[in-house]
């Protein structure tokens, strides 16, 4: 069963119609227009702002979706406060037709500025994870939760954890990008991206990983985010992602080496 209590059997394509709504207060049934647009205004609480996607999710390439649907984005106001705030919207970057997604929590300074997800010191270790998957960042798909840098204080550095309703303001961008690209799995990277996608959890990251969770019928393996493993270099920690990583590669059936197999098990 889903968040809505409806059967996970339907195709992520076939669940489009439940993307917009705000998943903890009601999930009501709507179906796409003989266009195939989600046409439908739709309330996002407590906010109190609408998303119109307006998108078309089912015909064209997944390509010329996914920009219509970055135009959308870019132009949302939603949280005003973000939208003021940022240098501009962070949306996704990758292969469209990508199996395998990453999604983490939200931009930071260097993303932000650069207008690309997991573009700093926390990205260029995720990079080294995909590439020791024998990936590249072009063969994936990347994208955050929220997809506008959180708004600081004045004159303070660093970054901040997204509100939860900053998070299920921007979550219907994020679940069109995942029905426009269809991914086989889902890397969530970190207990926000989790929290996001799912709502709050009682379950720390520590619990959560190694374990399979479920978005829209697609398999989403929670992780620690990269961020961790820069502050904690522990080899176990290490070993733990990756073998993440590696559950992930055997569910898209990846070709996995003795030596990939045996990454992070000595120093």
């Amino acid at each position: 069963m889903n968040l809505c209590g409806q059967p996970q059997n339907r195709g992520v394509n076939n669940f489009v119609g439940t993307l917009a709504f705000n998943r903890f207060e009601y999930c009501p049934s709507t179906t796409l227009n003989k266009a195939g647009y989600l046409d439908n205004s739709l309330r996002i609480s407590p906010l109190n702002g609408y998303v119109n996607l307006n998108v078309n999710l089912t015909s064209g390439s997944k390509a010329d979706r996914l920009e219509e649907l970055r135009k959308k984005t870019s132009a949302c106001t939603i949280c005003p406060h973000l939208a003021k705030s940022r240098t501009q919207v962070v949306f996704g970057v990758g292969n469209p037709e990508a199996k395998l997604m990453f999604v983490g929590e939200a931009p930071g300074a260097d993303e932000d500025e650069q207008g690309e997800p997991f573009v700093g010191r926390a990205g260029q270790l995720l990079t080294k994870m995909i590439a020791a998957m024998e990936l590249t960042r072009a063969q994936v798909y990347i994208a955050n939760v929220l997809k506008c840098r959180p708004d600081m204080p004045p004159n303070t550095s660093g970054n901040r954890k997204p509100t939860r309703d900053e998070m299920e303001a921007c979550l219907p961008y994020l679940r069109a990008q995942v029905a426009v690209i269809g991914p086989q799995v889902i890397v969530a990277l970190g207990a926000t991206a989790v929290e996001g996608l799912f709502g709050p959890q009682k379950t720390p990251i520590s619990r959560l990983r190694g374990t399979w969770l479920e978005l829209d019928g697609v398999p989403v393996r929670p992780t620690f985010h990269p961020s961790y493993l820069l502050r904690n270099q522990n080899l176990t920690e290490k070993r733990k992602v990756w073998e993440d990583l590696l559950a992930a590669m055997e569910r898209l059936n990846l070709p996995i080496s003795e030596k990939q197999r045996g990454f992070f098990l000595k120093a």
